[in-house]
């Protein structure tokens, strides 16, 4: 089942955390993506200083304002893409959940290709590599992926336990806990 827009109302660490275990599924031409979310981020707005919309509406994070849902794609450090889920409670004015790992299911010889690797650990364990292996670039922005689309998750596996720890790579805001995570050899 496709998760609602409902799902992504909520606070952004809510979902974030669950988010982990849902799987992604990525149509790209005649090839069919998917695995297990195993590592979410939380960014919200005014009380983020690491969030895109710490500050105001742009060009580049306009995403995290709107509709709950959709996708918030962003190319970083001049050769990684990053996708992100719009996700909020009423309470905050902005809000995106980074999706930093997947474990892969489906589409997975494509993914070696695009990743130029077949080292299965080394496929999707990393925000630009999963972007790389799905094929996800800033054309993907907007996409409603609470519904069937070339983009969206569904419901996965219940994980039976969740990591927390602080956001990885940023240098502001770093004692939050929002980055939540499952270890792969737990589950596969």
């Amino acid at each position: 089942m496709i998760l609602s827009r409902k799902f992504f109302e909520r606070d952004t660490t809510i979902v974030a955390k669950k988010l982990v275990g849902k799987k992604i599924i990525r149509k790209d031409q005649n090839v069919i993506y998917s695995g297990i979310i195993t590592e979410t981020e939380a960014y919200r707005a005014s009380d983020d200083a690491a969030s895109h919309a710490k500050n105001k509406i742009t060009k580049r994070n306009h995403a995290m304002f709107e509709t709950v849902g959709k996708s918030y794609v962003y190319f970083t450090y001049g050769m990684y893409n990053c996708l992100n889920v719009v996700a909020r409670s009423k309470k905050f004015s902005a809000g995106a959940v980074l999706i930093r790992s997947i474990h892969p299911i489906d589409g997975i010889e494509k993914m070696e290709k695009n990743r130029k690797t077949r080292k299965f650990s080394n496929l999707a364990n990393g925000p630009g590599k999963l972007t790389q292996a799905l094929k996800i670039t800033t054309r993907d922005y907007g996409i409603d992926m609470t519904k069937k689309s070339n983009l969206y998750i569904t419901t996965g596996i219940n994980p039976k336990k969740i990591n927390m720890r602080t956001r990885i790579g940023i240098s502001k805001a770093m004692n939050k806990k929002w980055n939540f995570s499952i270890d792969p050899k737990d589950y596969f």
